[in-house]
């Protein structure tokens, strides 16, 4: 699980552009961090809700991918909802946490809230469904792995 996870840490870049912080306490359950920047503001204080709806994408589909790389399988997203409970404002950091809240033969189902990292209030809550496949299918890890990366 280790190597899969830091490749993916490596090579995503949506995480490494929007500053998020991942860390995996067990398969299945994950918190990340994530500080709202100009970037992400839809009004002059206020973040995007996609924003809000790409982080909670990260949250869910990590839980469920740290779940699925200890059958050598990866994911990708099915399906997902959110519900926005309260607006972040510039500035403020936000925390995602996820967990696996159901393993069938080829999906996951997971669920996450976001929450603001100082008040601790409830941001938005969600739930999604991933699709698990071979890691063989995706040549390019083989490659980043024996590139030595």
């Amino acid at each position: 699980m280790d190597e899969v996870i830091r490749i993916f840490q490596t090579t995503n870049k949506y995480d490494l552009e929007n500053g998020h912080e991942l860390v995996i306490h067990s398969p299945g359950v994950i918190t990340y961090k994530m500080t709202i920047l100009e970037k992400h503001l839809s009004s002059p204080d206020t973040a995007h809700g996609g924003v809000i709806a790409g982080f909670m994408d990260c949250v869910l589909g990590v839980a469920a991918l740290s779940e699925a790389v200890h059958t050598q399988n990866l994911t990708s997203t099915v399906e997902f909802k959110i519900n926005y409970i309260r607006p972040v404002k510039l500035g403020e950091e936000i925390i995602g946490s996820g967990k696996v809240i159901h393993r069938g033969k080829s999906l996951i189902i997971s669920s996450g809230e976001i929450r603001n990292a100082k008040t601790q209030e409830l941001v938005a809550m969600g739930q999604g469904t991933f699709n698990t496949y071979p890691i063989t299918k995706k040549e390019w890890i083989n490659e980043y792995k024996n590139a030595g990366k």
